[in-house]
């Protein structure tokens, strides 16, 4: 079954689909008369951020399994409310964290994680991702064909405009986690994965700004990171769509080496050698430093990463798939709570920019230390359900 809100896209949509499988499925706009129907056991749900909660959590409610694209959540708490309901009504819910199920990705964990580096301190990561700007979109009638009612659902009430569904939707703070929570969030998991945090930061600090374009967007174009865990563990991260090198490049960084993406992933080991320096002297001029020496450091080859190409299909490397075969959350390449860690980084970075400074964070009670401003972005009001021709369950206490 396919449930959109923009019935103008099912046409092309199921003719594709037709072709690829035979079979042309039903179609449905309101995703709750999907969740009532007994002959489907688990839905997909690739929506604008913020139905991702509510639509999870009804579907629990509902008794059916989760594949939720990332980032999993729209905010810290729904996220928190997305692993409760997974597990009171005991479902497979996945987070749609690629990487997780990338054969040469997950070698390259496997190597940090057994230690062949020594331990892991700290990480850089860069997404660069250049893309045109959305412009600016006039105010108009809604199409024919859109359910804007339900399309806004859970979010505020606006004018519509072409800029506020498809695309466009990724560059506004009430519907979207911006570009950390878009393209970011991938290699925000990933880089998390590798220094093993399975918690959250306890310190975060964002800066960023909206440059270049003249464009409906509020959320940043360019926008830097550095979170900071219990344990020491430093990740610093940069994410732009603006003109830059394309492509994103991540680096780990332990105590008898690195690990980093060049053309694959490679990992060196490295030796400092105490005393005498490589750099040419100069008679006369170096001779009051002659007593110092300059420690110098060579690299050599460190230990290979080997993909497993193996399959298992209850290990099913395809995201969607993988909820079909799991009997368990041991299962998942990424279970609903390991998207919320991951998303969580992406709220926090997001809220330290909104508010312009450095945060502390407790990963007990997932809410800031003594910052009720910084608190009022971990949750959010649940508007306008009441527009809704169908009676709708409540995202609150599960």
């Amino acid at each position: 079954m396919v449930c959109d809100v923009d019935e103008r896209l099912f046409p092309e949509t199921l003719d594709n689909l037709e072709k690829t499988t035979g079979h042309r499925p039903a179609t449905e706009t309101d995703v709750r008369r999907v969740l009532e129907r007994k002959d489907v056991d688990a839905i997909s749900i690739a929506t604008p951020d913020y139905w991702h909660a509510l639509m999870t959590i009804w579907a629990c409610q509902a008794v059916k399994d989760v594949c939720v694209e990332k980032p999993v959540s729209f905010t810290v708490t729904e996220g928190r409310r997305m692993v409760e309901a997974a597990r009171k009504y005991k479902r497979i819910v996945q987070g749609g964290l690629n990487m997780r199920s990338d054969p040469s990705t997950r070698a390259a964990i496997r190597l940090l994680s057994e230690g062949k580096l020594g331990k892991v301190y700290g990480a850089h990561a860069e997404i660069l991702k250049p893309r045109g700007s959305i412009g600016r979109a006039q105010e108009s009638a809604v199409p024919p064909g859109v359910n804007c009612d339900l399309y806004l659902g859970p979010t505020s009430m606006r004018p519509f405009t072409t800029n506020i569904m498809h695309y466009g939707w990724h560059f506004q703070w009430d519907m979207s986690t911006g570009d950390f929570g878009n393209t970011g969030v991938h290699t925000v998991d990933e880089v998390l994965w590798g220094v093993g945090q399975k918690t959250h930061p306890v310190k975060v600090n964002s800066a960023g700004g909206f440059y270049v374009w003249e464009a409906d967007q509020q959320t940043p174009n360019f926008q830097t990171a550095t979170v900071e865990y219990g344990d020491g563990t430093i990740v610093d991260m940069l994410i732009t769509n603006l003109y830059a090198p394309s492509g994103a490049g991540t680096s780990f960084y332990a105590t008898k080496g690195y690990l980093a993406q060049q053309k694959g992933w490679k990992s060196f080991t490295g030796n400092f050698a105490a005393g005498g320096s490589s750099t040419p002297r100069t008679p006369g001029i170096d001779d009051h430093i002659a007593n110092i020496s300059f420690p110098t450091v060579t690299y050599t080859p460190g230990p290979a990463t080997e993909p497993d190409m193996t399959r298992n299909p209850r290990r099913a490397t395809s995201r969607t798939s993988s909820i079909v075969f799991a009997r368990g959350v041991e299962d998942l390449h990424c279970d609903i709570l390991e998207g919320h860690l991951s998303a969580s980084v992406c709220h926090l970075t997001n809220i330290s920019y909104r508010s312009g400074r450095k945060l502390v964070f407790d990963p007990a009670t997932e809410r800031f230390v003594n910052d009720k401003e910084a608190d009022r972005y971990l949750t959010r009001p649940i508007a306008h359900l009441s527009r809704f021709p169908t009676k709708s369950r409540s995202i609150g206490p599960t």
